[in-house]
Parts: C-alpha cells; sequence; structure tokens
C-alpha cells in the first residue's frame, strides 16, 4: 500500500533559515532544509570552492573549484527545489553586517570553523532575539546545541570568554571526517525546521556530543548562567563591538 507524503507545514515553507558556511556542518545543514521544503534559505560564506574541501562539503562537487561556495551551494538547492528562494551573501558576516543579514530570517544555523566568528554569532543571535544551533566539529567529535535568547544556555553560559586559538585546531588543521560533518549538519537543520514546525523537543539546555571513533552519542545537562555576560543578571555584553571580534579573527588567523 502507497501512503500518501506528508504535506510540508505552512510554517515550514515560509519559514527562513539563515546558514552562516556553506562548508562541512553548512552544506549537509542546507541540503537538509532544501529537502524540507524551507521556504527561504540565506546562505552566507566568502570563500570559494577548493579540491581539499569536497570530501566533506556536499554541495561542492569537482567542477565547482574556484566557484564561490555560496553559488554553488545555491546551484544544488534549486535544482533539487526550484520553489525555494535562496538568498546568497558572498561575503564575510562580520560585526559591521551581522544586523542587516540576521535581519530577515526566524532562525540562525552556525555552520562555521573559526572561534571568533562562532562566538560573533552567538552573541548577535541573542541580542537580536534570533534562535540558533550552534555546532563544532574536530577531527572525529562534534558537539550540537540549540540557543533561544535569554531563555535557554547559550554558547557564553558555556564558555564567558572564547577559548585560546592555539586550542582550537582549524578543520584544516585537524582533518574532518565527512560522515561526522554530515550528522552533525543535518542535527542543525532538524532543529530548525522543528522551531518552524512547533514539533518535538528542541535541543535547549542540552549539549549533544558524538564520538565518531566510538559510535556514540552523548547529551550532557547544561543550564544558564547567571554570571553569563550576555545573557546573564550582570550582563556586560550589549552591543556587537567589531574591536572585540576583529581581535579575536586575528589571533586565529595567527595561530593558523
Amino acid at each position: 500500500m502507497k501512503h500518501a507524503a506528508s504535506p510540508i507545514p505552512k510554517s515550514v515553507r515560509e519559514g527562513k533559515v539563515l546558514v552562516v558556511g556553506v562548508g562541512g556542518l553548512g552544506s549537509p545543514a542546507a541540503l537538509a532544509l532544501a529537502l524540507a521544503g524551507v521556504g527561504t534559505i540565506g546562505l552566507v560564506d566568502s570563500d570559494r570552492v577548493e579540491l581539499s574541501n569536497l570530501q566533506r562539503q556536499i554541495l561542492h562537487f569537482t567542477p565547482d573549484v574556484g566557484k564561490s561556495k555560496v553559488d554553488s551551494a545555491k546551484e544544488k538547492i534549486q535544482q533539487l527545489n526550484p520553489s525555494i528562494a535562496v538568498m546568497t551573501y558572498n561575503e564575510r558576516l562580520h560585526a559591521g553586517n551581522l544586523s542587516d543579514v540576521f535581519a530577515a530570517y526566524d532562525f540562525i544555523i552556525d555552520g562555521t570553523d573559526s572561534v571568533a566568528t562562532k562566538f560573533l554569532i552567538n552573541d548577535g543571535a541573542v541580542l537580536l532575539n534570533k534562535p540558533l544551533s550552534h555546532a563544532g566539529i574536530v577531527r572525529f567529535h562534534g558537539q550540537a546545541l540549540t540557543v533561544l535568547p535569554r531563555q535557554t544556555t547559550c554558547l557564553r553560559c558555556l564558555f564567558p570568554v572564547p577559548p585560546n586559538p592555539d586550542e582550537n585546531p582549524s578543520c584544516q588543521e585537524a582533518g574532518i571526517l565527512g560522515s561526522l560533518a554530515g550528522s552533525l549538519g543535518s542535527v542543525q537543520a532538524a532543529e530548525a525546521v522543528k522551531y518552524l514546525s512547533g514539533d518535538g523537543e528542541l535541543l535547549i539546555d542540552r549539549l549533544l556530543t558524538y564520538d565518531a571513533l566510538a559510535l556514540r552519542w552523548r547529551e550532557v545537562r547544561v543550564r544558564p548562567s547567571p554570571h553569563c555576560p550576555l545573557c546573564g543578571t550582570q550582563q556586560t555584553i550589549t552591543s556587537i563591538r567589531p574591536e572585540a571580534y576583529e581581535l579575536e579573527r586575528l589571533c586565529t588567523m595567527l595561530s593558523g
């Protein structure tokens, strides 16, 4: 017996999700959003496709080498679902453009691999009241957390000060297992769809970790910190100050 496909909820068809970074995490996330029928997908990335990207960045193929990642990804998404609006931002996300880029979207997915940019996205999402899916991967390990601003644990609750860039090797330095990126990116897309539809239980106040070597998922309960500089009772981060994030980015570049 054939079963009719479930209709896509109107809230998902009309939903707008922004994916920052169209690499290892952002590629599977954007692909899953397209397959779920999310009406508008925004893509932010200033990089071009390189041959070394192809083993984990599933929206990019060999003929795409040299193309901008956002154009390459848009092409595949619209081939899958021409009815989806794909908005591209071929630029680096920074303190000066974050508010304008985030403004039109209902949900933000962090698919970046830069420590400074991850904190920039977290801080901007909380200050602008934009729900966020955070994820990070390195070698065989990954983690994910969903943030509802000023309601649940944010990245600054767990790490008030960004870790030293020396402690966080880049994807190019450490290497990434492609299937790990696919797994975590799919989790992020699922969080966005659940938020838009109102179905299921979001990954809030729970840090999900994945050890691909042991093939083990683990859930760690976390809670908002009253001492968080961003959303705690004594808030010290009240705006996106360009100099703070530029300094972190510079440190990351120098350490790489």
